[in-house]
C-alpha cells in the first residue's frame, strides 16, 4: 500500500512538517516521489518511521539517525558500525532509567509521607470530633 504524505503522518501520528524536516534532515532518503513531486510512503517507510518515532523518544540525536541511514546506504559492511551506535545509546538510555528510577523513587517516597500526614489530619480531625 501507498500513502501520501498527509496519509503517511496520520498513520504514524506525526504533523506533515515533521515529516517533511525528517526528509530535510536526511532522516527518510527512501521516500518515492510520483510524477507531480509529491512524496509516497510505502509500507517500509512506515515502518521506518515507527523505528524513528521510537528512537526519538528515548532522544537519540538526529545525528546519530542520520548516521544510521547514512550507513545503511553504504551497505551491509556498516553493520559493526551501526551496532556500535545503538549499543552507545542504549548505554545512555540505561544511564536515563537509572536518573528515572531514582527519581521514582524520591517521588513515592514523598506520596508515602504525603499519605501519613493525610493520616494523622484525618485522625486528628476524628478525635476532636
Amino acid at each position: 500500500m501507498e500513502y501520501h504524505i498527509k496519509e503517511a503522518a496520520a498513520k504514524v501520528g506525526l504533523p506533515t512538517h515533521t515529516l517533511r524536516y525528517y526528509e530535510q534532515q536526511g532522516l527518510l532518503p527512501f521516500i518515492k516521489r510520483d510524477e507531480n513531486g509529491n512524496r509516497i510512503f510505502s509500507e517500509s517507510d512506515i515502518e521506518w518511521l515507527e523505528f524513528i518515532i521510537c528512537l526519538r523518544k528515548t532522544d537519540i540525536a538526529l545525528l546519530e539517525l542520520r548516521k544510521i541511514v547514512e550507513l545503511t546506504q553504504e551497505g551491509d559492511d556498516t553493520i559493526g558500525l551501526r551496532k556500535q551506535i545503538f549499543e552507545k545509546h542504549r548505554e545512555k538510555m540505561m544511564e536515563k532509567q537509572r536518573e528515572l528510577d531514582a527519581a521514582f523513587r524520591k517521588v513515592e517516597t514523598k506520596i508515602d509521607y504525603y499519605d501519613k500526614l493525610e493520616q494523622k489530619y484525618q485522625e486528628e480531625l476524628s478525635s476532636k470530633a
